[in-house]
């Protein structure tokens, strides 16, 4: 099944999900499967090391440092990552909220790590984009 191109359609059927747990970024050094234990949501590797997203529980577990906690806001909408401008409405929205956002793209939905105090801002944020 395709995902969804047209921005109207996306910004109206966004569902937003707030995720349960906090999670958090990390930065190490060496591979990926070397930390599989700490159930990495997401990873990036930059020269600088591995980035690991991880809950903020198995970051402890771990004795990963971290800087700030985030929950996780899932787009249930089905976007296709040829879709053009949903990371751009939705981040300058939160923007304009003077909320953070980070957004990974997967491969059926968007998530946006928000700063754990502003996940019902950004809930709300989000509905004001739906309801245009």
């Amino acid at each position: 099944m395709a995902g969804e191109t047209n921005l109207r359609k996306l910004l109206d059927s966004m569902s937003p999900k707030l995720l349960p747990d906090e999670y958090v970024f990390c930065t190490v050094q060496g591979s990926y499967g070397d930390f599989s234990e700490a159930a990495p949501i997401a990873s990036f590797c930059e020269a600088e090391g591995l980035t690991l997203v991880i809950t903020k529980a198995n970051a402890i577990k771990a004795n990963f440092s971290f800087e700030s906690t985030f929950k996780v806001i899932t787009l249930m909408v089905h976007s296709s990552l040829d879709a053009v401008g949903l990371t751009a409405v939705v981040s300058s929205k939160l923007a304009e909220k003077g909320i953070s956002a980070n957004m990974i793209a997967a491969y059926y939905h968007d998530h946006i790590f928000v700063p754990t105090e502003k996940a019902e801002a950004t809930i709300a944020a989000l509905a004001e984009l739906s309801s245009r």
